[in-house]
C-alpha cells in the first residue's frame, strides 16, 4: 500500500523455509478478494510455500490511516518456520527509525510524518536497503539470522512468524508530528469494521461485485504519467503502463457505475493517445506508440452512456473534440474508394512494431487472428485491407450517432446534424451492401464484392447501430441458436462452430469474448428482441460465474465448448473487459442506454443492487415481494408494484416521468413525500389517473394500459 503524496509503502513480504525463498507477492500468485473503489478495503489470498495466507487493507477512519491485517489459513509447514513481514519505506530513500518504546516504525518526509505500528510486539525488527535486500536475507541466512537487526535503515521490517502470530494486525498512520501519526496508527488498529461496498443480491447476484472487484483490483497508479488509470490487467505486463484505446474507454463507462472521478481519469487516459494526425493511438506503453493504427471507433458509445449515468457535462467536454476528429480521420484515411464504408490499416507514420503489415491492420478491429481477417489482402498503396468490415462499419455508424448527441448537447448543432446524417448513411450502406441474402447474416466484404466465408460475431453488430432492418434482424437472431452457427451451452463463440476455425480454439479463433456478448447484448436490447437478449444474458452469466465463484478467475476470453477460461495459455485471468459480462446482469435491473435512458427492470425477484451513481447521486435499487423502491439514502425516491421496465426514468424538483415498457394491468406508483395539494398533473398515456394521499404519500393508481405507454406527473413549485 503507497501513500502516494509522500511516497511512503507498507509492504509484506513472506518467507517460507520449505520453499527456501522469500516473496512480495506477485499479482499472477494472488486470488483476488473484495476490493473497494476507494481503497477503503482490499482482500486477497496467495499461496507460498504451501502456505495459505489472507491479507486485507482497510481505510475505515480516514484517508491519513490504513489498518490491515493477515492470517494463516492453510499452513504448508510449521508455523515456526513461515514469517510475515510488514515493511515500512519512502521512495525517496529517507530514514526510516523504530521507537522501541512506542513500538512503532516512524518515516520523516519534510515536515510529515508516517507511523507504523503492529497489534503483536514484533519477533524482531530489521533494517535493510531495500525490499530486495530483505528477500534475498532471508533466502541467505533464514529466519535465524540475527545479524540484520537494527532499529535505523532505509527500510524497516516488523518480523512476525505464524507459531507465534497465526493471525496479526498492522495499521500506519499519516500527520504533522511523530506522536500524532503513531496515535493515527493505533486508532486504526484499533478499527475493525469493514465499509459497505456496492453490491447485489437476489436477482443476478454478485454481478456489480464482480464488476467493482475487476474495476477496482485492475485500477493501478502509472508512475511515468503520474495519473491513475484502470489498465487492462495488473498482471500483462506490457511495460511501466498500458493503454488500450478500446479498453480503457470500456473500463471508464464501467468505472462511472461506482466514482465519478475515476471515470474521468480513464477518460482522460484515453484521450491522452491522440495523435496529431486525428486518430486514438491502438495502443500507447512506456516501450511503443501504435500511432499509426488505432481501434474501432467505440469511445462515443462509452462516453455517452457515462454521461446518461452520471450527468457530468464535463465529461463531453474532455472527450468531444477528440472524439469528433478520430472519427472524421477513420473516413479521410480507411476509405480509399471514397464509397462511405471503411476499412482496417496502417498509416505511414511512427516507428511502431507491426507498422505496414496485414497484421498491423487487423488489430484495428480488436480480433487480431479472427478468422474474418483470413481473407483480407493488405495492399501497401492504399495501407488498407481488401475487405470492408462489417463490425467496424457499425462501430463507425454508432461512434457518428453517439457524436450527434453529444454535439447537440454541449451546443453544436451544425456538427450534431452532419453527424446524424453521416450515421444514417453508413447504416443505409451497411444494410445494403454488407447483408448476404444466401446466408441471411451481414459479412465482411471484399471491395470487389464476393462476401467473406467466414463470421463472427460481429455480423450482428448491426443491431447495436440500428443497421439492421426488422426483416434482417429477424433471419439474424435464429443464428443465436442454431447449433451449426452461434448455438450452445456457452455463446457467443468468436468463429462460428462450423467454422475449421472454430477448431483452433486460439485467441479469436472460436473462444468467446466478454465485449462481444456485450455488444451483441445490447443489439438485441435495441431491437427489443427480449428473448433472445434474455437467453444471452443468462449464458454469459453463467460463462463468467463458472470461473468467478471459487477461482475469482475474470478471463480476458473462454472456452466455447466447456467454459474454461484458463484451457489455454492466450489468456489472462483477471481482465478488465471479463466485467462487461456480469455488468449485463448489474444493467438487467438498472441501466442506461441511448434507446431507454435510465431503465430500472422490475421481473418480480428480490433483488438489492447498489450504491451505484445515478443523475440523482448514489441510489439503490430494491426489489421485494414485487414492489420496486429507488433508494437515495434513507430516503425512497419512488415505489411501484409495475411489473416489467420502467424506462426513460426522469426524475426533476417538480416533476417525475417514466415509460411502462410493456404496459401494466394496473398498479400503484407511490412518491414520498409529495401530496395532492402540490400536483398540477398526473398523466398515463395522456389521460388523467387518479391520485389521492396515502400513509407514504402521494398514490397514483395507473390504470391497465396495453404496450408501452409514457407517464407523466408535475408538481407546484416550493414557492
Amino acid at each position: 500500500m503507497v501513500f502516494l503524496p509522500l511516497g511512503v509503502r507498507v509492504t509484506p513480504v513472506l518467507y517460507s523455509t520449505r520453499a527456501k525463498a522469500a516473496t512480495t507477492i506477485r499479482p499472477a500468485d494472488c486470488r483476488f478478494g473484495r476490493h473497494a473503489i476507494d481503497g477503503s478495503l482490499v482482500e486477497l489470498e496467495t499461496v507460498h510455500g504451501g502456505t495459505r495466507i489472507a491479507l486485507a487493507y482497510g481505510k475505515a477512519i480516514d484517508p491519513y490511516a490504513v489498518a490491515g491485517r493477515w492470517e494463516g489459513v492453510e499452513l504448508g509447514e510449521w508455523g515456526l518456520r513461515f514469517w510475515v513481514t510488514i515493511c515500512l519505506s519512502a521512495d525517496g530513500g529517507e530514514a526510516v527509525e523504530y521507537l522501541a518504546d512506542a513500538r512503532a516504525a516512524v518515516v520523516k518526509i519534510g515536515t510529515r510524518f508516517v507511523a507504523l505500528v503492529s497489534a503483536d510486539e514484533p519477533v524482531q525488527v530489521t533494517v535493510h536497503e531495500d525490499v530486495e535486500a530483505l528477500a534475498a536475507d532471508f533466502e541467505a541466512n533464514g529466519y535465524f539470522h540475527l545479524a540484520s537487526r537494527g532499529t535505523t535503515g532505509r527500510l524497516v521490517a516488523l518480523r512476525f512468524n505464524l507459531e507465534m502470530m497465526r493471525e496479526g494486525r498492522f495499521a500506519a498512520g499519516v500527520a504533522d508530528r511523530a506522536d500524532l501519526a503513531i496515535a493515527r496508527a493505533r486508532e486504526a488498529l484499533d478499527e475493525d469494521e469493514a465499509p459497505a461496498l456496492p453490491a447485489q443480491v437476489g436477482a443476478n447476484a454478485g454481478s456489480l461485485d464482480a464488476v467493482r472487484d475487476v474495476m477496482a483490483w485492475n485500477t493501478v497508479w502509472d508512475p511515468v504519467n503520474r495519473r491513475p488509470y484502470t489498465a487492462c490487467s495488473r498482471i500483462w505486463n506490457l511495460g511501466e503502463f498500458a493503454v488500450w484505446q478500446n479498453d480503457q474507454t470500456y473500463h471508464a463507462m464501467m468505472s462511472a457505475l461506482f466514482d465519478r472521478a475515476l471515470a474521468r481519469d480513464n477518460f482522460a487516459a484515453a484521450m491522452a493517445s491522440a495523435t496529431p494526425q486525428g486518430n486514438f493511438a491502438c495502443i500507447v506503453t512506456s516501450h511503443d506508440s501504435w500511432v499509426d493504427r488505432t481501434q474501432a471507433p467505440n469511445g462515443a458509445f462509452m462516453v455517452w452512456l457515462a454521461y446518461l449515468r452520471t450527468r457530468d457535462r464535463s465529461l463531453l467536454d474532455l472527450t468531444y473534440r477528440a472524439l469528433a476528429r478520430n472519427h472524421r480521420w477513420w473516413r479521410e484515411m480507411r476509405d480509399p474508394d471514397g464509397r462511405g464504408l471503411v476499412s482496417c490499416g496502417t498509416s505511414d507514420v511512427g516507428e511502431a512494431l507491426y507498422k505496414g503489415t496485414a497484421f498491423g491492420a487487423r488489430n484495428e478491429t480488436g480480433m487480431d487472428n479472427s478468422a474474418t481477417h483470413d481473407e483480407a489482402v493488405y495492399d501497401p498503396g492504399t495501407r488498407t485491407l481488401s475487405t470492408l468490415d462489417v463490425g467496424l462499419n457499425c462501430s463507425l455508424a454508432l461512434d457518428a450517432e453517439m457524436l450527434s448527441l453529444a454535439a447537440a448537447e454541449i451546443g453544436e448543432d451544425e456538427e450534431a446534424d452532419r453527424f446524424a446524417a453521416l450515421a444514417e448513411d453508413t447504416k443505409r450502406k451497411i444494410r445494403e451492401e454488407l447483408w448476404d441474402e444466401e446466408r441471411g447474416l451481414f459479412a465482411n466484404r471484399q471491395r470487389d464484392g464476393s462476401f467473406v466465408r467466414s463470421v463472427g460475431p460481429t455480423s450482428l453488430y448491426p443491431l447495436i447501430c440500428g443497421a439492421a432492418s426488422r426483416a434482417q434482424a429477424d433471419r439474424l437472431v435464429a443464428h443465436l441458436d442454431d447449433p451449426a452457427m452461434f448455438g450452445g451451452p456457452f455463446g457467443l463463440p468468436n468463429a462460428t462452430r462450423n467454422d475449421p476455425a472454430y477448431r483452433d480454439n486460439v485467441y479469436w479463433r472460436g473462444r468467446i469474448w466478454p465485449n462481444v456478448n456485450w455488444f451483441v447484448w445490447q443489439g438485441l436490447r435495441r431491437y427489443r428482441l427480449d428473448e433472445a437478449a434474455e437467453g444471452l444474458l443468462e449464458t454469459s452469466l453463467q460463462l463468467f460465474e463458472q470461473s468467478w465463484r471459487e477461482r475469482r478467475i475474470a478471463a480476458e476470453n473462454y472456452n466455447a465448448e466447456t467454459g474454461e477460461a484458463m484451457d489455454q495459455p492466450d489468456t489472462d485471468p483477471f481482465y478488465g473487459w471479463a466485467a462487461m459480462l456480469p455488468l449485463m446482469g448489474a444493467e438487467a435491473v438498472m441501466g442506461f442506454s441511448p434507446w431507454d435512458g435510465w431503465s430500472i427492470g422490475n421481473d418480480g425477484d428480490d433483488v438489492r443492487l447498489g450504491p451505484v451513481e445515478s443523475p440523482l447521486g448514489r441510489v439503490v435499487v430494491e426489489v421485494e415481494a414485487g414492489w420496486l423502491t429507488l433508494w437515495k439514502g434513507e430516503k425512497a425516491i419512488f415505489t411501484t408494484d409495475v411489473a416489467g421496465t420502467l424506462s426513460q426514468l426522469t426524475v426533476g424538483a417538480n416533476s417525475f416521468s417514466f415509460r411502462l415498457e410493456e404496459g401494466t394491468d394496473g398498479a400503484v406508483l407511490v412518491l414520498p413525500d409529495r401530496s395532492e395539494a402540490e400536483l398540477l398533473a398526473a398523466l398515463l398515456g395522456g389521460a388523467d389517473i387518479e391520485a389521492a394521499d396515502g400513509e407514504r404519500g402521494l398514490e397514483l393508481t395507473l390504470p391497465p394500459t396495453d404496450g408501452p405507454t409514457d407517464l407523466f406527473v408535475a408538481f407546484a413549485p416550493a414557492d
